[in-house]
């Protein structure tokens, strides 16, 4: 009778395991994983949405153990390409087309939550408590709170691991429980044996030397290594969002050495100012410092400071100015500048 109630035992044991494996230690093995690597390399698609449209992106991330992370990023509609870089140096947001970057004295990616890092998304899940995972036909989904300071309207995420406890998606939410982000993964090398060397800011710098066979007296050159192209500004692009009680009090072209640009004032309850010109390429890469933080935009990745925000989208370059205006305000006037149907001819 005793051998027969072993037995049966280890029958149950044997039948219990057969089964999918527990939601929890699925999460903890996932999350074991990952912080155990040296480095790894991801790709995938990862589409951003706001009231009107939903921008695409092909994303590549890459990881290596202390501290060092690039992101590249190019917009599949217009092949707008951005990348962040973090080294031993600095944090920089990358525009390889205009040969220009800015430079951040900055703790990303760890001041905020990023759904294309994997390191982010485990942050997410050891600082919510309260984590909920559930099983699906596929394999399990991790629900999360996220932290993204200068986006409020941005609430939870889920995450999806398939049966073999690899990540394949993140949805990311906000308050009326509507997707925002959706980062999606086609392929996670744990193993992408990276070094050092692969994360370096001159890798992506292009320096143009002057060609002495373009002079025509056959003198030296002059050297113009550090001038831009110039360009016109011919249309204003106004915002679709606008704070309430808030007006365009003034608009203004100036002169300058690359062209010319557009300082749009408005006042009222929120006084800002923006100013637009078209965005040109230097010979010489341009390093533009800014005490802030790297902004995920619609259409492209923006440099947030106290009082600014900066970035380059569909050949244009801006600059929002205010000390009225919440970092999620300056988010939704510059996500509004991307529907280029509502300009004015400056001419």
């Amino acid at each position: 009778m005793k051998k027969l109630v072993v037995l049966l035992g280890i029958m149950m044991v044997f039948l219990c395991g057969c089964g999918k494996s527990n939601p929890d230690n699925v999460v903890k093995d996932f999350m074991k994983n990952v912080k155990g690597v040296k480095s790894y390399k991801v790709t995938g698609t990862m589409e951003i949405s706001n009231d009107e449209e939903t921008f695409n992106y092909s994303l590549e991330s890459y990881y290596l153990k202390d501290n060092y992370y690039k992101v590249v990023l190019v917009n599949q509609t217009n092949n707008h390409e951005q990348i962040i870089l973090k080294n031993n140096d600095d944090v920089y947001v990358i525009t390889p087309a205009l040969n220009k970057s800015f430079k951040f004295q900055s703790e990303w990616p760890t001041a905020s939550s990023q759904a294309y890092l994997l390191n982010s998304i485990v942050n997410d899940i050891e600082n919510d408590k309260n984590y909920e995972v559930t099983e699906n036909d596929d394999g399990f989904i991790i629900k999360t709170k996220v932290n993204y300071p200068n986006n409020d309207e941005l609430g939870y995420q889920k995450i999806y691991l398939n049966d073999k406890k690899e990540i394949d998606k993140v949805e990311v939410y906000n308050t009326n429980d509507i997707v925002k982000i959706k980062v999606t993964f086609s392929k996670v090398d744990l193993k992408a044996g990276l070094k050092e060397d692969d994360f370096k800011l001159e890798d992506y710098v292009k320096e143009e030397e002057p060609k002495e066979e373009d002079c025509e007296d056959g003198s030296a050159c002059k050297d113009d290594s550090n001038s831009k192209e110039t360009a016109t500004i011919e249309d204003i692009i106004y915002p679709l969002y606008i704070p309430s009680n808030t007006y365009l009090t003034s608009s203004e072209k100036v002169d300058t050495d690359t062209g010319n640009r557009v300082i749009l004032t408005f006042s009222g309850d929120k006084n800002f100012v923006l100013i637009e010109e078209k965005a040109v390429s230097a010979s010489v890469m341009e390093v533009i410092p800014v005490y802030g933080e790297p902004l995920l935009l619609s259409e492209s990745v923006g440099a947030l400071s106290a009082n600014s925000l900066s970035w380059d989208a569909n050949d244009m370059s801006y600059y929002l100015a205010s000390t009225e205006l919440t970092p999620s305000e300056m988010m939704l006037i510059a996500n509004s500048l991307g529907n280029e149907t509502l300009v004015a001819n400056t001419k």
